[in-house]
C-alpha cells in the first residue's frame, strides 16, 4: 500500500491560495498572489529540495496540474526541480479532464477523487506526494487517505483567500516528527497520522 504525503504552504490564518506568483489564482478577487515567495531563503530551499529528492510519484488536482504545466513542463533549464517534475509519474485526479497528454508521464484518474485515489493507494507502487491542490487535499483528508503533512507555515496573515480547510474537517490526530525554522521565520513542520 502506498502512503500519501501533502506538502502545503500556508499563512498563519490558513490561506493556501496563489502563493507562487501574482496572477496564479485570482479567484474570488484574491489580490495577494505571490506571497509564498516573500520569505524564501537557503534553509527553505534546502528543506524543499529534501522533499523533492525522495522517490515517489506525484498526485495533483486538475488546477494545480494545469498551473504546473505552465511553470515546469516546457523548461529546459537544468534546474533539479524541473528535471524531477518532468520525469516523475504525475497522477491527475479530475472529474472534468479528458486527456493529460500535454505533460509527459501524466496519468489521468478520472471520476470521484476519493474513490480513484483510494484505489491507487491500495495498489503496490511508489508513495504519493501532493503539492498544493487544496480541494483535493480536503476531500482526501475527509476520506482518511492522508498519511503525512509537511506544512510550510509563513509568518503572515492574508485576511482573505482559499483556506486549507474550509468548514469542519474530521477529527484526525497527527504527531510532529520534525520541524525546522528558516532564517525568515517560516516553520516547516512534518506530521504523521497517529
Amino acid at each position: 500500500m502506498r502512503s500519501i504525503t501533502v506538502t502545503m504552504n500556508i499563512s498563519l490564518d490558513g490561506v493556501v491560495q496563489g502563493l507562487g506568483h501574482p496572477d496564479e489564482d485570482t479567484r474570488g478577487g484574491f489580490t495577494h498572489g505571490g506571497w509564498g515567495t516573500w520569505h524564501q531563503d537557503e534553509v527553505l530551499a534546502q528543506e524543499m529540495a529534501k522533499g523533492m529528492s525522495r522517490t515517489g510519484d506525484m498526485l495533483l488536482g486538475r488546477r494545480t496540474w494545469q498551473d504546473f504545466i505552465t511553470a515546469w513542463a516546457h523548461r529546459e533549464d537544468g534546474n533539479p526541480y524541473t528535471t524531477r517534475l518532468n520525469a516523475v509519474t504525475k497522477y491527475v485526479a479530475s472529474a472534468s479532464l479528458d486527456d493529460v497528454s500535454a505533460w509527459q508521464n501524466s496519468v489521468l484518474l478520472r471520476g470521484d477523487a476519493t474513490r480513484t485515489v483510494a484505489d491507487l493507494k491500495a495498489q503496490d507502487g511508489n508513495d504519493l506526494g501532493i503539492v498544493g491542490s487544496a480541494a483535493l487535499v480536503r476531500s482526501l483528508h475527509a476520506a482518511g487517505l492522508i498519511d503525512h503533512y509537511t506544512l510550510v507555515v509563513h509568518p503572515l496573515t492574508l485576511g482573505s483567500g482559499t483556506r486549507m480547510f474550509e468548514g469542519p474537517a474530521p477529527l484526525t490526530q497527527y504527531r510532529l516528527t520534525s520541524s525546522v525554522t528558516t532564517t525568515k521565520g517560516v516553520i516547516i513542520a512534518r506530521y504523521d497520522r497517529c
